[in-house]
């Protein structure tokens, strides 16, 4: 992950869906247009979910990492609105 310069990280692996998706968006309201969010969320639903929803909502996605602990890193940079 050292290839991008992350302003700000969420956990969202304590919360089902769909508060994830709506976690990482308020995540990302609080950032400026450009910055790059981290957000470390769990297998299964939400890595489905997570980054098809956030493109939808006109985001970047960068990069996803699997953190071989069943758990993700999704790295989304902010689109301006």
């Amino acid at each position: 992950m050292a290839e991008y310069k992350i302003d700000d990280t969420v956990d969202i692996t304590d919360v089902v869906c769909p508060v994830t998706f709506v976690k990482a968006k308020v995540a990302l309201e609080e950032l400026d247009e450009g910055q790059i969010l981290a957000i470390k969320l769990n297998d299964g639903e939400p890595v489905q979910n997570v980054p098809r929803s956030i493109k939808e909502e006109g985001h970047q996605v960068l990069k996803l990492n699997n953190n071989d602990d069943g758990t993700y890193t999704l790295i989304v940079k902010k689109v301006g609105e």
